[in-house]
């Protein structure tokens, strides 16, 4: 599944109260290194970011994990799955 469908349908499946499972390289920017694949079993976007609000408010999209009720960030082109399908970046 191409990233760009991958996004899409996140917000789609969010939009209709449904949830998601996806895995991504994790990625720290201020430290500049990962902790490895973050796997998100249960997952819904929220509202994406102001650039005011964070540097790369392009390319992160955040979510909320259902799991912990933690609010998180990933940034785009590291998405690895999304429900069980391999992402890629065209």
């Amino acid at each position: 599944m191409d990233l760009y469908e991958a996004i899409k349908e996140m917000r789609r499946l969010t939009a209709e109260g449904k949830s998601f499972s996806f895995t991504f390289m994790s990625y720290n920017s201020s430290l500049g290194k990962s902790d490895g694949i973050v796997a998100v079993n249960h997952a819904r976007l929220r509202k994406r970011e102001c650039k005011e609000h964070h540097r790369d408010a392009d390319f992160v999209e955040a979510y909320l994990d259902l799991d912990t009720m933690e609010p998180r960030r990933f940034y785009q082109p590291l998405l690895m799955t999304f429900n069980g399908e391999k992402v890629v970046l065209k």
